[in-house]
């Protein structure tokens, strides 16, 4: 072997070894929720506001052993909960937060988590939704599975922003991650069942906007964002 590819060999081996270190150096050590303090689901959302309250009629569906012990591995809470108002119409409301967004909700976004229970998703579209002096981006679905029809409108907040794709998240989990921040992220789904997505759409952002009215600023800047 020649002192010249001897050399390089010492150079390449070199960059790696800085390479990894810098890697090491620069990885995020401070985590949101530490600075900030987790939310208590339970108490953040409201029982009632509005013309909605919780329907204590409809039965809470535990997720099954297995389904429990990764949600309990990803997320640090998760809530659910059904609402209905004074017309009977029913929301279905989901959320779930986790503390450390390094790897991210990705997988659990409901195009991908509801195909894996064996539903369609036959639209996918980013809407926004106007809150007052605000307005906010979301995601909408149509998903179906047999003769049950379930639009869907969620956003994901990563830290103070909301994303409205896997990219975006992961975008956001760097941006923060170049300020030696772990983000935190909290993914809240709001679904009914329908046949009529562009009825339940609206539904939905009523919903929305009565649920964003009846938080402080603070609270406000947890479920919707900065």
């Amino acid at each position: 072997m020649s002192s010249e590819i001897r050399r390089r060999g010492f150079v390449a081996a070199g960059l790696m070894f800085a390479g990894s270190a810098l890697a090491v150096g620069m990885r995020p050590r401070k985590h949101m929720a530490d600075e900030i303090g987790m939310p208590d689901l339970e108490t953040l959302f409201p029982k009632q506001f509005g013309d909605w309250r919780v329907d204590t009629n409809i039965p809470v569906i535990l997720p099954s052993p297995d389904v429990q012990a990764l949600l309990d591995k990803i997320y640090n809470q998760v809530l659910a909960r059904t609402y209905v108002n004074a017309q009977g119409q029913r929301i279905m409301l989901s959320v779930a937060y986790g503390g450390d967004q390094s790897d991210g909700t990705s997988a659990h976004r409901p195009e991908v988590c509801y195909p894996a229970q064996g539903f369609a998703i036959s639209s996918n579209r980013v809407a926004a939704l106007p809150l007052g002096e605000h307005t906010v981006k979301v995601r909408q679905l149509m998903s179906h599975l047999g003769s049950r029809h379930e639009p869907i409108t969620y956003w994901v907040v990563v830290g103070g922003e909301i994303v409205t794709s896997g990219i975006g998240q992961k975008l956001a989990q760097m941006r923060y991650g170049l300020r030696g921040i772990v983000a935190d992220g909290m993914l809240v789904r709001v679904s009914s069942i329908d046949a009529n997505a562009d009825r339940a759409y609206q539904v939905h952002q009523r919903f929305v906007a009565d649920l964003w009215r009846s938080l402080d600023p603070a609270a406000r800047n947890r479920v919707i964002g900065a």
